[in-house]
């Protein structure tokens, strides 16, 4: 008969309540460890998309770039 161990890792989001708008995610895939990255999304509006802005250094949500202004205002 073999024998089968089985282990399974759980990750795991930690949302500081004090400061919700800023979520840091990290994980760690099969190559080791991976960078994490911050998500501000102080001035997220309906249908913002998520996007890198390289001067602020981080990714942003908010009214720069929504459904809208990507499709000219047509439907997403």
């Amino acid at each position: 008969m073999t024998t089968v161990n089985i282990t399974t890792n759980k990750n795991t989001v930690t949302i500081d309540e004090d400061n919700s708008s800023v979520i840091e995610v990290a994980t760690q895939g099969p190559q080791g460890a991976s960078a994490s990255f911050t998500l501000s999304d102080d001035n997220k509006i309906d249908k913002s998309i998520i996007y890198y802005d390289s001067t602020a250094g981080t990714y942003k949500a908010n009214s720069t770039w929504t459904t809208s202004s990507l499709t000219n205002g047509g439907n997403f």
